[in-house]
């Protein structure tokens, strides 16, 4: 049996698994005890990024074989746990890099433009063309924190809106031939020299003990007064009260967050970010479009297919 907890493209449950028991169910990550008899006959688990794969779940799934992961994030799976039993764990490589690409792109040019969020000013009978004079994002500087496959997938769209790219990973040498791609040269660099000098500053690492709340009070202290903070990679990642601080004290110049600390975010933690400028709030949606979803879900079918059924895949 599969069990899919979260939604994915349904073309894809229903064709790619066909003939096969499935249970497709995006409710099931919000209903425990409904997904609890069905994990003893699971073979294969299929989630996104809020199933909670922990030694719990996996100690009521004896005959599982294969977690599929829609998306690359790994946060809300125990490896070590499913390493220790047997289990494969898929997550869906390079399938939605250009969806979180776009959306670091696209919204780092809202928040330097700052003239799309003045519809109840315009319906209201104001023109305010003065206070709307934004800012280009040709001639800026990108800095990405880890440069990955969706870094350097933001890096090459930066680089053809003429912007230059700065990147800090402490996993890549100097001389890694990684900072230079066809489409031009990132640059590497010290957090701390890339927190001072980048207009824009995009997250692109996984939440572990070194990267929590590595963007705080001191770390936004170390960035300029007018620079625009976007984060599409994990909540945790992200001080969001000092986020919260910082732009209402005209520290920071904008914020994008698609993730957060505590997902799905609720009312009560979502009223700190009321009235909070130049401020941008998604549901973590950067990496999915119609076509990501595409991708990741055929991915995901592959990777779980190949682990089940081998011979076949």
């Amino acid at each position: 049996m599969i069990v899919i907890t979260e939604f994915m493209d349904e073309a894809a449950v229903r064709e790619g698994l066909a003939c096969r028991d499935v249970i497709y169910d995006p409710s099931l990550v919000d209903r425990p005890e409904a997904l609890a008899p069905l994990l003893a006959k699971a073979h294969a688990l299929i989630v996104r990024n809020r199933t909670q794969v922990r030694p719990a779940l996996l100690d009521l799934a004896p005959n599982l074989r294969v977690v599929g992961r829609l998306g690359v994030g790994l946060d809300n799976i125990d490896m070590e746990a499913c390493k220790t039993r047997g289990i494969a764990v898929c997550p869906a490589l390079g399938a939605n890099d250009d969806s979180v690409a776009e959306y670091v792109i696209g919204t780092a040019m809202l928040l330097l433009r700052g003239a799309y969020q003045s519809n109840a000013a315009m319906v209201g009978g104001e023109w305010p063309r003065n206070r709307l004079t934004g800012r280009e994002i040709s001639g800026k500087v990108l800095g990405l924190i880890g440069f990955g496959g969706i870094a350097r997938a933001t890096a090459q769209r930066a680089v053809a809106l003429g912007m230059s790219v700065v990147a800090y990973d402490p996993f890549l040498s100097a001389d890694s031939p990684v900072w230079s791609q066809p489409w031009g040269k990132a640059t590497p660099s010290s957090l701390d020299d890339l927190l001072a000098k980048s207009d824009l500053v995009s997250l692109h690492v996984p939440l572990t003990d070194d990267t929590r709340r590595m963007i705080d009070t001191d770390a936004i202290a170390k960035m300029r007064d007018d620079a625009i903070l976007i984060n599409a990679a994990r909540g945790g990642v992200v001080d969001e009260a000092a986020v919260i601080a910082a732009l209402k004290a005209g520290t920071l110049g904008g914020a994008a967050l698609d993730v957060f600390e505590a997902e799905p975010l609720k009312a009560t933690a979502g009223a700190d970010f009321a009235d909070v400028p130049n401020l941008v709030l998604t549901p973590h949606i950067a990496g999915v479009t119609v076509e990501s979803n595409d991708r990741v879900s055929w991915l995901t079918v592959k990777n779980v297919l190949q682990h089940l059924e081998p011979a076949q895949a």
